[in-house]
């Protein structure tokens, strides 16, 4: 039964309906094969609280393009999704509206009751962005989706704690973390960002004992940290200050007698060559003061404020105590001088407050044994990095890589399994709650209150999503390890390398082989989108205006692995153009159509050949930017042909032949035109999944393909054929095809309008490929007859210009046209020259502004670069204009 599209492609109405079709026939599902070779991908998985971004549409696009190419290769392709319990972002989410809705805080409702509310947030908009997702043509594996806190996950992150644990690799002490007093918890290296920031650096007098009116002057860009001060440190050699070790200096304002020690690790050259030594709010002092049995006073609480061992500063917020003590050592004179001092600090990468460095127990991960294996396997090439350049940040992170703080001061997220004896003090680690105490039987036990950082289940995430630490479990055996990583570059440290060195030890073997990294969206000014400045564009809007295929295809037409992209709007629309020119032609095609299937004809025309030729080399081309990742690349090589090669040409190469008379050339027009579009879709599908298979659906079906029900995405990849490389009629065909952009050009420069036809003389050497084109010619170029002779029978410059001729030249051939058949010479010319002599008088006045220095000078850069540009632009056009001239 013959099937006609409608008129006007409409995404809406299209989109939810082949979705919900796919979904519902299973074309999603993974299902292992002993006959197939497996391909995984794991979705980073997004926030619970996650509202779909550009960035995240990118992520997905990327993602589902791979597994829809890999899918069509025959591979047993599995997309795991899922969404990450995202532990201090979902918290702060929830608090917050606790906080505005019921003027509550946390712990007014106490740990369980607060706990119940975040999983009701997360049951709320925990699925919001899977919605999302699935509206961008998404092909996850739905039934397989997990959740970080879901029961097995949180089973394997248990055995992980306890395993490592066990080993020696996890454990609790004091050490200087970084800590934010707004999010109120320690956070690990990866989620500091340090920004240059002015400041001052302070000196300080802090008075020799013993010896009246003398000091040691130390210099500091942090002043309030100086009430916990616990020694003064100089460098061994340092000439000016030998006689000083070992005596003891007064802390101004806390009145306390510390020690001066003498440490390698002070520089000579900066600032008075005396430092402050203060271990408990300073990863070095702390160090200096381990080595020598220093003090640790913490000074300030866990909101920033001054604590009781601050003296008279107590409860101050840390800024405000940072002034007040400036202002009582400048009374006291103790203040030497201030200078104004650029430096680095530290920032929480969520909320942006200045972190502050605090001696705390905590818990922690030994890296420098995990670091090792992570590092082989990808110098050795067991995991690359797309592009490669990557693979150095990886490494150099490694190599310098500290201990992992693990543990966090917040409710949401795994609590550590670590139980600790009231009457003994032993540390019970179990993977199963305990009942008693492991050392002494006790049942006087209680459970660590922090949870662990949300990186330390997200690392388990490419195995503990197949079932792992089940060594049994069917999908780990066989979609284990997965194949790529699509990410971004932002989360190289927080994620990938934790990935990595997790799998490394606990699966003994690396998660992926491949991490394809992509940069971030940009808006169209190449700024970082963002709701400070207002300039975030929602996906969904996008799609909602211009398609989702018209959103996929700008997302990966503009992409390079590894780079930024800027996102023009405007391109969304003219993709929306490029959904809607491959409608129109399969809808003319369908519109022709009187045959059953799509097989290929016995006989093939030059055009014929030509276009399958065509499709036979970007084929194998298209097939290998796919697998080396250049997706973007891929897609344009797709889009050149469809618009180019199959709408432009091969449909208007063949509508001699549907709406001729001739039944057999009409049937096998049809053939190749059905064959080539159906291959073309194929390749298409990856990137524009929604129109290709609602195109592919209304189509006859290739002998074999299957039947009326089934789908273009499971449909193979096409290959390269031998039989249908047609190299010679290949270049036969642009070579006349060359001949006939060339009039085509030179007509539209002489206003020649189309109904105007005019005969030929063709000289060349290709006699026998232009004699066969004489058709095309005739059709497509104007002509009303075609005379093809050798070069030398042709007529010579001097000849063609005595006779009238405008002559056309190609590489191959040089086409003689009549003038006088085409234009009225004298009206023609004078058109010619009145055009030349406005745009000359108009590029005379740009010059003379340009070359004025008061326009240049006092002139914004931009205006003058648009000038510059718009006078470029006229001068190609004189030239044209004088040549056309000289043709008359």
């Amino acid at each position: 039964m013959k099937k006609e599209l409608p008129k006007v492609y409409e995404p809406r109405e299209v989109e939810g309906r082949i979705y919900e079709m796919w979904e519902k026939n299973g074309c999603f599902r993974g299902h292992r094969d002993p006959d197939k070779k497996p391909f995984t991908i794991v979705m980073p998985p997004p926030n619970v609280t996650g509202q779909l971004h550009m960035g995240h549409a990118m992520d997905s696009t990327l993602q589902d393009i791979l597994i829809r190419f890999k899918r069509m290769e025959g591979y047993a392709a599995l997309w795991v999704p899922g969404t990450d319990h995202a532990g201090i972002a979902t918290q702060i989410k929830v608090e917050e509206d606790l906080r505005k809705n019921e003027g509550l805080s946390r712990y007014d409702l106490g740990r369980e009751k607060f706990l119940e509310r975040v999983w009701d947030w997360k049951n709320k908009f925990g699925d919001r962005i899977v919605e999302q997702q699935k509206k961008l043509g998404a092909s996850c594996d739905w039934e397989r989706s997990r959740f970080t806190m879901d029961e097995g996950l949180s089973a394997a992150v248990r055995h992980v704690f306890v395993s490592l644990y066990k080993k020696g690799l996890i454990y609790k002490g004091s050490r200087i973390v970084n800590w934010c007093p707004r999010c109120v918890t320690a956070l690990s290296d990866a989620e500091v960002e340090y920004q240059d920031k002015p400041g001052h650096l302070w000196h300080l007098k802090y008075p020799i004992k013993g010896e009246e009116g003398r000091y040691c002057i130390v210099a500091t860009t942090r002043p309030e940290t100086m009430l916990g001060d616990t020694g003064v440190a100089v460098n061994p050699n340092d000439a000016r200050y030998q006689d000083l070790i070992g005596k003891t200096c007064i802390l101004p304002l806390m009145d306390r007698e510390i020690p001066i020690v003498a440490d390698e690790y002070v520089d000579l050259e900066f600032g008075t060559g005396c430092v402050k030594m203060t271990p408990a709010h300073d990863p070095n002092d702390f160090e200096v003061g381990l080595r020598h049995n220093l003090e640790s006073i913490r000074v300030l609480d866990d909101n920033g404020k001054v604590n009781e061992n601050g003296g008279k500063y107590q409860g101050l917020d840390r800024y405000e105590a940072r002034k007040v003590i400036l202002a009582d050592l400048e009374a006291l004179g103790l203040l030497e001088k201030t200078e104004d001092h650029q430096h680095n600090v530290g920032t929480c990468c969520r909320c942006g407050t200045d972190v502050e460095p605090v001696v705390s127990a905590q818990w922690f991960v030994k890296m420098a044994p995990l670091a090792k294996e992570a590092l082989r396997v990808v110098n050795d090439g067991e995991v690359k990095f797309v592009p490669d350049r990557f693979s150095k940040i990886y490494t150099n992170w490694m190599e310098n890589v500290h201990d992992w703080c693990i543990s966090r001061q917040l409710w949401w997220g795994h609590q550590i399994p670590a139980w600790t004896c009231a009457d003994c003090g032993h540390i019970t680690v179990s993977e199963t709650d305990p009942t008693e105490c492991e050392h002494c039987r006790s049942k006087n036990i209680t459970q660590e209150e922090d949870v662990l950082d949300t990186w330390f289940s997200s690392a388990l995430w490419p195995f503990s999503t197949l079932g792992w630490p089940d060594e049994n479990s069917e999908d780990f055996k066989y979609f284990y390890p997965t194949d790529v990583l699509v990410t971004g570059y932002d989360i190289i440290f927080f994620w990938v390398a934790r990935m990595i060195f997790s799998a490394c030890e606990h699966t003994g073997k690396p998660p992926f082989h491949t991490v394809f990294i992509h940069g971030l969206v940009r808006d169209d000014k190449g700024r970082k989108m963002s709701k400070s400045l207002g300039n975030g564009i929602d996906p969904l809007v996008i799609a909602e205006q211009y398609g989702a295929d018209a959103l996929r295809f700008n997302l990966v037409t503009g992409n390079s692995p590894g780079n930024d992209m800027r996102f023009y709007t405007e391109r969304c629309e003219a993709m929306r153009n490029f959904a809607n020119k491959i409608w129109n032609a399969s809808r003319f095609l369908m519109m022709n159509l009187t045959i059953e299937d799509c097989k290929l004809p016995d006989h093939l025309e030059l055009e014929d050949k030509w276009i399958l030729s065509k499709l036979n080399s970007v084929i194998p081309e298209v097939t290998e930017n796919m697998e080396k990742f250049e997706l973007g690349v891929a897609a344009q090589k797709v889009y050149d042909f469809i618009w180019d090669a199959y709408c432009d040409w091969y449909i208007e190469l063949t509508k001699s032949r549907l709406q001729g008379e001739d039944e057999t050339a009409k049937v096998n027009a049809q053939q190749v035109l059905c064959y080539v579009l159906t291959e073309t879709l194929k390749l298409l599908h990856p990137f524009m999944p929604y129109l290709t298979e609602e195109i592919w659906q209304a189509l006859p079906r290739q002998p074999g393909s299957g039947h009326e029900g089934d789908f273009l995405m499971l449909q193979k990849w096409p290959e390269y054929r031998a039989d249908l490389s047609f190299p010679e009629e290949e270049k036969a065909m642009e070579l006349i095809m060359d001949a006939i952009r060339a009039v085509r050009t030179r007509r539209a420069e002489m206003n020649v309008p189309p109904s105007k036809k005019a005969s030929f003389t063709v000289a060349t050497q290709e006699t026998a490929v232009f004699a066969a084109g004489i058709p095309f010619l005739k059709r497509l170029a104007g002509a009303s007859e075609v005379k093809v002779v050798s070069f030398r029978e042709g007529p010579s410059d001097a000849e063609a210009q005595q006779a009238g001729l405008v002559s056309i030249t190609t590489h191959a051939a040089r086409v003689f046209i009549p003038l006088g058949e085409l234009v009225d010479l004298a009206k023609e010319k004078a058109r010619v020259e009145k055009e030349l002599g406005k745009h000359t008088k108009e590029l005379e006045k740009l010059d003379a502004k340009l070359n004025n220095p008061g326009f240049v000078n006092k002139a914004p850069a931009s205006v003058v670069e648009a000038e510059k540009e718009r006078a470029d632009k006229l001068r190609i056009l004189i030239d044209s204009l004088t040549q056309q001239l000289a043709s008359f």
